[in-house]
């Protein structure tokens, strides 16, 4: 592993076939750059190997993030990577990366950063007087179970680390990896400081594959949720994102799944397109739903006012006019046809504890 340096050079590669295995061939300008380098010559064999992943070393001397969005539903949270190798080609975090010097595109799910040190800063950062205990999402950008965590286990030792202080942790993933963490997440689950949240797109196989590549089956996601809550993990199934016109159909059929697996809450959001991820998401159309991608985007834009993106906080999330409203009232009726919440627990700060014995205890 190599420490990550800033690329001053980003290179495009525009129209090129589908990589097997990969959310998308396409390599766009980052556009915090002046240069770009436009290598036409670089035509991509689809038949050839995928391209190969990188880990690069992160120096970042902080863990923890803190947001004031009112749209997220925490303040605080967790990314031991940056960059996800699940490739899924919708992902509103791709344009992260940019902040880095890559591109949003292939560079994302090939160029992962890895922060080595995790743990040992969240110790220092959880010892500190100045953490108030509170619920700690893991993670809020890229999937904290993308399949480096098998060899690295940065997650599973951050894990570690929150069951020593008892600090209360919400997980997002698309991984059935979680459930190799399961005696950790028991424990938590004694002092309500765990809920973990498998997002489910879809229940089409085919289509999970050339959307989210190099997740988790859907199948596999439902026996995730179906392994921590009879391990007495509090858990959830997040549908994300809605695409009008291309999944919106299965909303019900997902719900009924995730509750016949055990999800004992639910939650949705909207597809978001920022910035390049608008023109990813274009091309990945054209090369896989050529005949429903003007429905598709034409759908998008009645949601997002005219645009394929809006990033007003309020409607981000969930959208405005007819469809959005369709979506909300098929989910809705969905969770209660399944007998299931649309809410989530409430997670407590009450048994938190530093490594000196003293505790802390918080009341909300």
């Amino acid at each position: 592993m190599v420490k990550a340096k800033i690329r001053r050079t980003t290179y495009f590669m525009a129209n090129q076939p589908p990589i097997h295995g990969r959310g998308t061939s396409e390599n766009p300008r980052n556009r915090f750059e002046p240069i770009e380098t436009i290598r036409d010559s670089d035509i991509i064999d689809p038949e050839d190997p995928s391209p190969e992943t990188h880990f690069l070393k992160d120096t970042s001397r902080s863990i923890i993030s803190t947001n004031e969005s009112p749209d997220i539903g925490f303040d605080a949270s967790i990314n031991v990577y940056r960059g996800c190798e699940h490739g899924c080609i919708y992902c509103y975090a791709r344009p992260t990366h940019e902040y880095l010097g890559f591109s949003a595109g292939l560079d994302f799910e090939t160029k992962i950063l890895v922060k080595e040190d995790a743990p040992e800063l969240l110790r220092r950062e959880l010892s500190s007087s100045n953490w108030k205990p509170q619920v700690l999402a893991m993670s809020g950008v890229t999937d904290p179970y993308q399949p480096v965590e098998r060899r690295l286990q940065l997650t599973r030792r951050c894990l570690d680390v929150l069951v020593e202080f008892r600090n209360p942790v919400a997980i997002i993933t698309k991984n059935f990896l979680v459930t190799r963490d399961l005696e950790l997440l028991k424990e938590l689950a004694r002092y309500e400081a765990i809920t973990v949240i498998l997002s489910v797109t879809t229940l089409n196989g085919d289509l999970a594959r050339i959307m989210e590549p190099r997740t988790s089956q859907p199948g596999r996601r439902l026996a995730a949720i179906g392994a921590l809550v009879r391990a007495g993990v509090p858990t959830g199934v997040l549908i994300a994102p809605i695409i009008p016109a291309l999944n919106d159909h299965e909303i019900p059929s997902i719900i009924e799944a995730a509750v016949k697996a055990g999800a004992q809450y639910a939650r949705y959001t909207i597809l978001r397109l920022p910035h390049a991820v608008k023109n990813l998401f274009e091309q990945w159309l054209t090369h896989h739903f050529p005949d429903r991608k003007e429905k598709v985007l034409n759908r998008i834009r009645a949601i997002r006012g005219g645009k394929l993106n809006d990033p007003r906080f309020g409607s981000r999330m969930r959208g405005e006019g007819i469809f959005a409203e369709q979506i909300e009232a098929m989910f809705s009726a969905a969770c209660r046809k399944a007998g299931i919440s649309n809410g989530r627990p409430n997670l407590s700060t009450a048994a938190f504890t530093r490594p000196n014995g003293s505790q802390l205890s918080l009341f909300q």
